[in-house]
């Protein structure tokens, strides 16, 4: 008996190193299963995607450049996109198509992002992501929400993204009101 518990416990998987819920079962970040560069090891990543597997997100979406590792999740039956966010990629162009995709896959399920580690780019992003949808008001605010919740200081990349979130929100809501006849 003690055996079967055993096994059910590896059966499901370990939590991502870096686990956030950024909107409680909606979206989370982490940083990539398994690790990044030379902490990278192949038994975690496994484990960790089994457990990504076992909560249920509907879908991971990786930012990370390149695609190593992404048939791994095929190989475990997860759901994935790639949505290539590189440093040299122009932020509001980004930003302003992964939004709207972010939207629509929480829509119906929770989805989990990753990039390398979790720092500014993710950290960013998301704050930038809580001002678009209107669930926070102002940069400083989503700011201080992101280091409260992944307990990390965001830095001037951070920062840059999230203020291109706060003029893409910006400027939807003036493309809203134009359309309604609303100043």
């Amino acid at each position: 008996m003690r055996d079967v518990a055993v096994k059910g416990k590896w059966a499901q998987g370990i939590t991502p190193r870096n686990f956030t819920w950024i909107i409680k079962n909606r979206i989370a970040v982490c940083e990539r299963p398994g690790g990044y560069g030379a902490n990278h090891r192949k038994v975690r990543r496994q484990e960790e995607i089994i457990w990504i597997r076992e909560q249920g997100f509907s879908c991971v979406v990786s930012l990370i450049p390149s695609q190593h590792n992404l048939h791994n999740y095929d190989e475990l039956g997860v759901t994935w996109r790639h949505r290539p966010f590189a440093p040299h990629d122009d932020p509001a162009a980004f930003l302003s198509r992964i939004y709207p995709e972010f939207q629509e896959l929480t829509a119906d399920g929770k989805i989990l992002v990753h990039q390398e580690e979790l720092g500014d780019r993710v950290c960013g992003l998301m704050a930038g992501y809580l001002l678009w949808m209107g669930l926070i008001d102002t940069g400083p605010h989503a700011i201080t929400a992101i280091e409260h919740l992944t307990g990390r200081q965001l830095g001037p990349l951070g920062r840059e993204l999230v203020a291109v979130g706060a003029e893409l929100a910006r400027q939807r809501d003036a493309q809203q009101a134009g359309g309604t006849g609303a100043d």
